[in-house]
C-alpha cells in the first residue's frame, strides 16, 4: 500500500509542478496588455504626454511587415530638414504612447522619432511576447525602414524603455546600423529577472517551476529563458551606449544595468543612476538630468545639436 501512495503523491506532484509552470510561463509571455486608448489617457492624465503638442506634430502612421508573417505598427514624427533619427522602443504591458514622454528630447537635438508597438502589443500583431527573442528581429525592420527614409550620411540611433531597453540590445548585438543606444531600466537575464520576481512577489524558489516554466515557454513560443541574456549581447555592441536606471527600482533591479554597463567594453559608455526614481521614472523624476545625460552621449559622439 504504502508504494502505491508514494507513487500517488510523486503523480499529484507533477501535475501541479506542470500546471504551475504552463501558469507561470503564460503570465510571462501572454502577459495582459493595456489597450491603445488606455495608455492614450493614462499618458495625458499622468501629464507624461500633452494632447496638445501631440496633435500638433506631423504623424506618418507607418505598418510595416514582421519577418514573421504579422504587421507592425508605427508612428513616424518627422522634423523638417532632419536627416537623423531615433527609433524609441516602449516597455511591456504598453504601447508606442508610453515613449512620447521623450519625444522632445530628441527632436529638441535635431532628430526624427519613430515609436512603435512591440508584437503582442498596441496595433501590431503576434500572439507572444518574447523578450526580445521575436522582437529584436521586428526592430531590426523597424531600422532598416527608418534609414531608407534617410540619407548615406544620415544618423540612426535607438531608445528603449525596459523591456524596450534589453530588446534594443539584443537587436544591436545582432544587427549592425544603429550609431547610438539609450537603455533606460532593462534587465540583464530573463532568468535571474523572473528567479528574482519569484521570490519577491511570490516568495518562491526558482527551482523547479522556473526550468517548467521555461520549457512550457519554449513549446508554445520557441523561446527558452534561458536564450534571453541581454549580459551576453552588450559585449557585442560598439556603439556608444547610455545605461540608465532608477536607484529605487522596485520591478527590475538597479544592479542589472550596472551589470549591462561593466559588460559592455567596446566604446564608449556611461551609466546614470537616478536617486529616487522607481521603475521607468527616471525621466519623470528628473527631466533635467535624464536630459543632460542623453546630452552627454550625443555630445561625445559628436551628434548633439540644438535644432
Amino acid at each position: 500500500m504504502f508504494p502505491y501512495l508514494l507513487l500517488l503523491l510523486f503523480f499529484v506532484l507533477m501535475v501541479v509542478f506542470t500546471a504551475g509552470g504552463l501558469y507561470f510561463a503564460l503570465l510571462v509571455v501572454r502577459p495582459k496588455c493595456f489597450s491603445v486608448e488606455e495608455t492614450y489617457r493614462i499618458e495625458i492624465e499622468t501629464g507624461k504626454m500633452s494632447e496638445a503638442e501631440w496633435l500638433s506634430w506631423e504623424r506618418q502612421e507607418v505598418v510595416i511587415p514582421s519577418p514573421f508573417g504579422y504587421d507592425l505598427f508605427g508612428v513616424y514624427l518627422p522634423l523638417a530638414g532632419a536627416d537623423r533619427t531615433v527609433i524609441i522602443a516602449h516597455g511591456i504591458t504598453y504601447t508606442l504612447f508610453g515613449s512620447v514622454k521623450y519625444v522632445n528630447l530628441f527632436r529638441r537635438r535635431g532628430f526624427n522619432v519613430l515609436l512603435y508597438d512591440h508584437r503582442n502589443h498596441g496595433r501590431s500583431g503576434g500572439r507572444w511576447s518574447t523578450f526580445g527573442y521575436y522582437e529584436k528581429h521586428d526592430l531590426a525592420a523597424w531600422m532598416a525602414w527608418a534609414k531608407k527614409q534617410l540619407t548615406d550620411s544620415g544618423i540612426l540611433g535607438v531608445m528603449g524603455e525596459s523591456f524596450g531597453a534589453a530588446v534594443a540590445i539584443q537587436c544591436l548585438g545582432e544587427t549592425p546600423g544603429a550609431d547610438f543606444l539609450v537603455c533606460d531600466c532593462s534587465f540583464s537575464d530573463l532568468t535571474k529577472l523572473l528567479a528574482h520576481r519569484l521570490q519577491v512577489d511570490y516568495h518562491l524558489p526558482a527551482f523547479p517551476l522556473l526550468p517548467l516554466a521555461s520549457l512550457w515557454s519554449r513549446v508554445l513560443t520557441g523561446m527558452a529563458f534561458e536564450d534571453i541574456s541581454p549580459l551576453r549581447d552588450v559585449a557585442k555592441i560598439a556603439v556608444p551606449c547610455l545605461f540608465i536606471h532608477g536607484l529605487e527600482d522596485k520591478l527590475t533591479p538597479a544592479r542589472m544595468s550596472e551589470a549591462l554597463y561593466a559588460a559592455k567594453t567596446t566604446g564608449i559608455r556611461s551609466l546614470y543612476l537616478a536617486p529616487r526614481a522607481d521603475h521607468a521614472m527616471s525621466f519623470s523624476s528628473d527631466p533635467q538630468a535624464y536630459e543632460a545625460q542623453v546630452s552627454a552621449l550625443l555630445d561625445k559622439t559628436a551628434l548633439v545639436r540644438e535644432y
